[in-house]
């Protein structure tokens, strides 16, 4: 039999192998432990493939971010078998992630009158038995396996399953057939590879959380543990909030969204998604206005690409609207001078971290102005990295309030001389509730880097590589000064629309589809594509119904705010 060469990222070493070896066979012959997948030519694989060209192989464990989703996806089926084995009338929901891991729920079929999910509230016991039952999966190493089905077959079984939303999005995809993994009899699809077996998945745990529970998977660089359980009832709160008017709108996953772009009614909830967030900004307005005998100063943070500018801009708007004066305060204007800057573990200049701010002076202005003085305040100029006076003097009146954004907002290291009664916090961030089906929820993370991507690209010129490969550093700079912080919020602010992921395809898909197969990037690109495929694109005639003061407008263009 013919041999090919293949050359190992791993090893840095071409090694030949008979043509239709798989990677599993490949990865043992080179040596490589831990392996969970492989990146055959940048694109992410199984260890079935079998190589019948010559390629560029890197395997990847759980230190690789696709390494991290697969394990996951695999866990995801383990917890599916058990619990279709052990609650044959009902259906497992794989709802939305949690900063512990994935939120899942058991429901009835039959949803409430209001349309609201009939979630089966699970006991401790319950929970225990489905673990118990994981465990014996996991233990008998039972191999995935992956096979090619006809659409009707795939509708048939996986109605039977009582996963509705995943025949929707089969039908509405329009494909002919499938790929469908199989565990030990259990059929299912997910978006992405499976690891070989399930003796791999060591490490996993399962909490109550809610009516429901939480899926709880390794922490990075230590595998031997899961997350930790943190129980963020306002965060939380918010995600089955919008997770439950999702399914009050009849849209309880993609497909039901692909439904409602391809029969016309998008525009309808369009104008809903809108006058939901024009209800929560008057709402928050609210909270702030009965404290306006106390609070002068409105914080707002949330990750990269929650749209806290347009969020800033829309709340000064409905406190206007209740008499109050918004006056917006920059806080990039309070870094310290270039020479002060900390520095990171690579000695580059670290502008996120706490120290990068002028703690002192940000304080002594703000009690300076909630004691009715006169302040001058700074501007900083980036280019020489250092602050200017230039005479801009404020002072605070008395339905005057300060609103002012800013990734520390939330903690309160950085304003600890200033009384905290006097400061209203809001957390804004795209918490993305809606699923693809049954078993696949889609990451928030992801929602807010295609964001990104459209954003810098039309505005600053950013190529999508570029914000594929700074996006890690990103999230480790949110990770470390942002979500810690989330429940110190007095309100939050879910900044996610319904429609904005067909909205955000028109705009993302043409640009990731730029990204050659020799760009580092190429792999996520790969991967966003893939998911973006489930996705029918709305077209440029709907996109215009979004109103120019739509969150969307601050990375589409066309905001008027």
């Amino acid at each position: 039999m013919e041999n090919v060469k293949v050359y190992c990222e791993n090893t840095q070493a071409y090694e030949s192998v008979a043509m239709g070896t798989t990677l599993k066979d490949l990865c043992q012959k080179v040596g490589c432990d831990h392996v969970l997948a492989a990146l055959v030519d940048n694109k992410l694989k199984s260890l079935d493939y079998k190589v019948i060209n010559p390629h560029n192989v890197r395997f990847i464990g759980y230190e690789h971010p696709d390494g991290r989703r697969t394990y996951i996806r695999s866990l995801c089926f383990v917890l599916q078998k058990v619990v279709r084995e052990m609650f044959p009338d009902k259906v497992l929901v794989i709802d939305y992630s949690l900063p512990s891991g994935l939120y899942c729920e058991i429901r009835e079929l039959r949803p409430l009158d209001d349309g609201r999910p009939n979630v089966h509230f699970v006991t401790d016991d319950e929970i225990e038995a489905i673990e118990a039952a994981m465990r014996n999966v996991i233990a008998a190493d039972l191999p995935f396996t992956k096979t090619m089905m006809s659409l009707d077959d795939c509708c048939r079984i996986f109605a039977a399953q009582h996963q509705s939303e995943k025949v929707h999005l089969l039908r509405t995809i329009g494909r002919f057939n499938y790929n469908v993994y199989e565990l030990d009899g259990c059929l299912d699809t997910f978006h992405g590879p499976m690891i070989p077996s399930t003796g791999l998945l060591t490490t996993f745990d399962l909490a109550a959380f809610n009516e429901g529970f939480c899926l709880q998977y390794p922490m990075e660089g230590d595998t031997g543990r899961v997350l930790p359980m943190k129980r963020q009832s306002k965060l939380a709160t918010v995600l089955k909030e919008r997770s439950d008017w999702c399914s009050i709108m009849n849209v309880r996953g993609v497909g039901s969204l692909n439904d409602m772009v391809l029969s016309g009614k998008i525009v309808d909830l369009i104008n809903l998604s809108e006058a939901l967030h024009e209800r929560k900004y008057a709402e928050i307005a609210n909270q702030i206005y009965a404290r306006r005998g106390s609070v002068k100063i409105v914080f707002i943070a949330g990750p990269s690409s929650s749209g806290k500018t347009s969020t800033s801009k829309r709340l000064a708007l409905q406190c206007r609207i209740l008499g109050l004066n918004p006056r917006v305060i920059e806080l990039d204007n309070y870094f310290v001078e270039r020479d002060k800057t900390p520095k990171d573990e690579n000695g580059e200049y670290d502008f996120e971290a706490l120290g990068a701010m002028d703690l002192d002076l940000l304080g002594r202005q703000l009690n300076d102005l909630l004691e009715g003085k006169t302040v001058e305040i700074p501007r900083f100029d980036f280019k020489e990295g250092r602050k200017y006076f230039e005479g801009n003097f404020m002072e605070l009146h008395d339905k005057d309030i300060l609103i002012m954004e800013g990734i520390h907002a939330l903690n309160p290291a950085m304003i600890p001389g200033v009384d905290p009664s006097k400061v209203f916090r809001v957390y804004a961030s795209a918490l993305t509730s809606l699923s693809v089906d049954e078993n696949n929820n889609i990451s928030t993370s992801d929602n807010r880097m295609l964001r990104r991507m459209v954003r810098d690209n039309r505005t600053r010129g950013i190529v999508p590589e570029d914000t594929i490969m700074r996006w890690q550093s990103v999230r480790r700079g949110e990770n470390r000064n942002i979500f810690p912080f989330q429940e110190n919020a007095d309100a939050l602010f879910n900044s996610a629309h319904i429609f904005e992921l067909p909205v955000l395809k028109y705009y993302a898909e043409p640009l990731l589809r730029r990204i050659p197969p020799t760009s580092p990037a190429y792999a996520e690109a790969s991967r966003m594509l893939k998911f973006l495929d489930y996705i029918v694109a709305l077209s440029p005639a709907e996109i215009a119904a979004i109103p120019p003061t739509s969150i969307l407008r601050e990375f589409i263009a066309g905001q008027t705010l």
